[in-house]
């Protein structure tokens, strides 16, 4: 493959800022890659929220993220040709969603603040009234504990629709196309997260709702690759409730479960939840096998 410099692809300086270069600047001529519909083993990197609310400046930053993206583009620039497709999940809202602020006061009037966890029994009590759909705010909240699913916790807003925050990281944007373009395919993105009455951290399906909003178009899509990688942010809440939806629905074949890669240094955890979502992922690895390698060790591990 002649590839031109990863330096003319991405600048690693500017992750996390606005960058309106258009993409035609960034294909030389004569620039060719084999196409992915050539590739005999099919490798998927599952890319997410990797949006820039969640780097490290954003609205809902994440510790660690830049460092987390150049380590992340180094890769695919290092396995331009072992990638077959990248598949990018964006997390959108409105501000009038369930698990922000404005959705929530006390008897005062007074909206939580961020990272304030809410429980069915401040519900049940009063401590914190809906002031949208009450009937269905207050069932939500009973079930995600029934369910022992994760509690309601209220986010800063982060990920609004049509703002900055928004929009895909601009180096990694840059990145994925032109490996798009360049491999002959259409980046594949999926948007989660615009139920106002229900929290989606993995990208298959929300917390908990009344509606079936299983993504089995993107189950199949998944089932259909020899190898899944995965990286993004954060590792404390979407990366690993996506790994863990992602065990769900595939338990029914576990020899998937050994091709299933998490990039562990391409990922951060939320300040606060770093100790408790490494257990997660250790116990995981030991239930079902899935692989926790760096982005150095990943080419030197697949398909053992």
């Amino acid at each position: 493959m002649s590839l031109q410099a990863f330096e003319r692809i991405v600048d690693v300086n500017r992750i996390g800022e606005s960058d309106n270069q258009p993409l035609g600047n960034l294909l030389a001529q004569n620039q060719s890659a084999r196409k992915s519909s050539m590739d005999q083993e099919k490798n998927l990197l599952l890319a997410i929220d990797l949006q820039n609310d969640f780097m490290d400046e954003g609205a809902l930053g994440v510790p660690g993220a830049k460092q987390d993206m150049e380590r992340l583009l180094h890769f695919m620039y290092r396995h331009f040709e072992d990638i077959t497709h990248v598949m990018a999940s964006i997390d959108t809202h409105k501000p009038q969603q369930i698990f922000h602020p404005c959705w929530w006061q006390d008897d005062e009037g007074n909206e939580p603040e961020p990272l304030t966890v809410i429980e069915w029994k401040d519900v049940k009590e009063g401590k914190w009234l809906p002031r949208f759909y009450p009937e269905q705010s207050r069932t939500y909240v009973q079930k995600l504990e029934e369910t022992s699913r994760q509690k309601l916790c209220i986010w800063p807003y982060h990920c609004i629709k049509g703002s900055y925050g928004v929009a895909l990281e601009g180096q990694f944007t840059r990145m994925a196309y032109v490996h798009s373009l360049l491999r002959d395919y259409e980046l594949k993105t999926v948007v989660k997260g615009e139920d106002p009455l229900s929290e989606m951290y993995g990208i298959l399906q929300p917390e908990y709702s009344e509606k079936n909003l299983v993504r089995e178009d993107v189950v199949e899509q998944i089932k259909s690759y020899d190898n899944i990688v995965i990286a993004g942010q954060a590792k404390s809440h979407c990366v690993i409730e996506t790994v863990k939806q992602i065990i769900e629905h595939l338990k029914k074949d576990r020899n998937h479960f050994h091709h299933l890669y998490v990039l562990t240094d391409c990922m951060s955890s939320i300040p606060g939840f770093e100790e408790e979502t490494d257990q997660q992922f250790a116990q995981l690895k030991e239930d079902y096998g899935i692989k926790l390698v760096t982005s150095e060790e990943w080419a030197s591990v697949k398909g053992q």
